[in-house]
């Protein structure tokens, strides 16, 4: 959704793998996104151990969700990326990099934790989308 405003105002670091601030157009339909692991359609975990795997994995399946309701990762506002302590950040985001990649990127909250709720997950990926017009059924 084109009509998104994402901002990195100045005082505020710039980076171009985030923005700071986000404005919704009245009248868009927000979505929320569960968090998602990296378990495939029966709900084995693929890619044990490796968190590059499993964040494309994690990533995919969140793509999936906005999918459901006519979404793309171009309508996200706000993603939420859960690592379990230890991980390699650099692994992780650089295998999810070129995905998020937007002249004008989503907002990132991310947070180390100790364990996700399925086992042997190492990350977990939520996000806060919005569209206009009709959301399928």
């Amino acid at each position: 959704m084109s009509s998104i405003r994402r901002l990195r105002p100045a005082g505020l670091v710039s980076s171009p793998a985030f923005s700071h601030v986000a404005v919704v157009p009245p009248g868009a339909t927000t979505i929320y996104v569960g968090g998602q692991n990296a378990v495939d359609a029966d709900g084995t975990l693929v890619g044990a151990g490796d968190v590059a795997t499993q964040a494309t994995r994690a990533l995919a399946n969140a793509v999936t969700a906005l999918g459901a309701v006519g979404a793309t990762t171009d309508d996200v506002i706000q993603w939420t990326v859960l690592f379990v302590d230890g991980v390699d950040l650099g692994v992780a985001y650089g295998a999810i990099a070129g995905s998020l990649a937007s002249a004008e990127p989503a907002l990132v909250t991310s947070a180390r934790v100790s364990g996700l709720g399925v086992a042997g997950a190492l990350i977990e990926i939520g996000a806060v989308a919005a569209i206009t017009g009709d959301v399928p059924d």
